[in-house]
């Protein structure tokens, strides 16, 4: 059992760096902030299993883990898309004192 999920974990890893790997520059940001609205349901999942109880210490730490590490992802998701927006809306004028 061990072996097959850290073989799944492996194999998930390369396909996922080769997929990241192919995607233009110009894509990374909207790509990123799709995959964290994902990650967001994905958090949602681990505090609701975590709420109805789970067996054991080491499966509680480890969901904490996920769940901080998740809340971690979500919310620079949601930091660089806002900083992304930001450079599309225009710049208002100066109201400077040179007349």
């Amino acid at each position: 059992m061990l072996v097959g999920s850290l073989a799944i974990l492996v194999l998930a890893g390369f396909v996922g760096f080769t997929v990241i790997s192919k995607v233009p520059n110009t894509l990374h940001t909207p790509l990123m902030s799709g995959t964290n609205a994902i990650h967001g349901i994905v958090l949602l999942g681990g505090l609701i299993v975590l709420g109805l109880g789970v067996d054991g210490v080491l499966n509680k730490i480890l969901l904490v883990i996920a769940i901080a590490f998740g809340t971690i992802n979500v919310v620079g998701g949601f930091l660089v898309t806002d900083r992304m927006l930001s450079m599309f809306k225009a710049k208002k004028p100066e109201d400077g004192g040179d007349q």
